[in-house]
């Protein structure tokens, strides 16, 4: 049956800001990069981890992202990260807002949220 995640797809409103987010202030190392003529569209291969990707894509007037209150569907991304102190210290250096750092009740692990260039909510679980 299913493995693991190989990749999460991502449309974005505005192509070159969402790449600089993902690639300069997140960090994710560009895999591939192709220009896709006939949908007049960018897709952007990204790895988050060896195995795992986030695929980039750009479309003309995507219709917005119903997000809050919560909406049907994709409910947000989770990274896992080591030291969530660190990682959000970091963050705020490159102009990024997160929420206070909360414990999961059931886990007993921290976590925090932010938001993409199109306010897709992200959330860090430190291990």
């Amino acid at each position: 049956m299913l493995e693991s995640i190989h990749h999460v797809a991502i449309i974005c409103a505005d192509y070159p800001r969402s790449k600089a987010f993902y690639t300069e202030t997140l960090g994710l190392k560009v895999i591939h990069e192709v220009y896709r003529e006939a949908r007049d569209s960018w897709k952007l291969d990204l790895e988050v981890s060896p195995g795992v990707q986030l695929e980039l894509f750009s479309f003309p007037t995507p219709p917005k992202r119903p997000s809050r209150p919560e909406a049907q569907g994709l409910r947000h991304l989770a990274f896992v990260v080591s030291d969530i102190d660190a990682v959000v210290a970091t963050l705020g250096e490159r102009g990024v807002t997160c929420e206070p750092i909360r414990v999961d009740e059931f886990t007993g692990k921290r976590f925090t949220f932010f938001a993409d260039p199109d306010d897709l909510p992200i959330e860090l679980c430190e291990r």
